[in-house]
């Protein structure tokens, strides 16, 4: 597993009545591919994981292994709130085919040190997958810390994290402790471009899901040192991106998809549909971008 490049944690389609859009989700995943993302995670917050059963999990992700097809690594989120959960859920995706999980600590309980490294220690034991703990203290109200990152780091497979905590500074933090040994992908998209430079390996993005060119654009131009052909994208991109840091991402992150014809609206309960004033807010940002979407110049090379 390489942990580099952009990922998207991708949406999980529906049906007007609620049942997964394995059509719709196909599209999405080769729009995805096909614009040269370096992986995908699955039924991540993005993916609303906490509305899809556990049969549903493993049956999306043994789709898109199928689909896929190893030309890029298919990846799973684990949200549990017991270990052993979290630990049968890590054993069900090695066998269905995932390349590497993304681990959140324990969900509802607020675990204190210890029990978030035993929790996070026992779920990496459990598997040979390569694990990306995700850190994320703004919502979910626990911080892995350096110290702990110490301790976990002593398992092969503990191998990165999904910096989320919106503080850049936290970059050069770890690779002062780590060097290369914890690979750093941005969680947080208003931050990526900040955190690419100061040495993140990767980017987890989320409004990839409705533009991905643009966002492995953003990535390879700067890893390839051309900052200000980025930078002119991410300005332009920005307003979108701040689509990612609201309660309701994942509707406005769905219907972004909807009005670029690669996505629906649809979301489980107790998740609403977009209306009203809210509706035609995001509505204009997103037309408004694709009105004044930039030309890449030139196709990047995958870095």
């Amino acid at each position: 597993m390489e942990w580099k490049g952009v990922m998207p944690a991708v949406t999980t389609k529906f049906t007007a009545d609620g049942k997964i859009d394995y059509g719709l989700f196909l599209k999405n995943i080769e729009y995805q591919v096909d614009s040269g993302v370096n992986a995908v995670i699955l039924a991540g917050t993005l993916g609303e994981s906490s509305t899809l059963d556990d049969s549903e999990k493993t049956d999306l992700l043994a789709f898109t292994v199928e689909k896929v097809n190893g030309r890029i690594p298919v990846l799973l989120n684990i949200a549990e709130g017991s270990t052993r959960k979290a630990i049968e859920t890590a054993k069900k995706a090695q066998e269905a085919g995932a390349e590497g999980l993304m681990l959140l600590p324990p969900m509802r309980y607020k675990a204190d040190k210890r029990e978030i490294l035993e929790y996070f220690i026992s779920v990496a034991d459990s598997v040979s997958l390569p694990v990306m703990i995700y850190n994320n203290p703004v919502d979910y109200g626990t911080e892995v810390t350096l110290e702990m990152f110490e301790s976990l780091l002593k398992k092969d497979n503990i191998q990165a994290v999904k910096e989320s905590t919106r503080d850049v500074t936290n970059v050069t933090r770890i690779k002062n402790a780590f060097g290369d040994r914890l690979k750093i992908l941005c969680g947080v998209d208003t931050l990526a471009m900040e955190e690419l430079l100061m040495g993140a390996d990767g980017w987890v993005a989320g409004l990839v899901s409705a533009f991905p060119g643009e966002t492995v654009a953003i990535y390879n131009l700067i890893k390839q040192g051309n900052y200000d052909e980025a930078r002119k994208i991410y300005r332009w991109f920005m307003p979108l991106l701040e689509l990612d840091i609201h309660p309701k991402l994942v509707q406005y992150i769905k219907y972004a998809e909807q009005i670029e014809g690669v996505g629906s609206e649809y979301v489980r309960a107790p998740r609403l549909r977009l209306e009203g004033d809210e509706r035609k807010r995001i509505e204009n940002i997103v037309r408004s971008a694709i009105a004044d979407r930039p030309v890449i110049k030139t196709k990047t090379e995958k870095v």
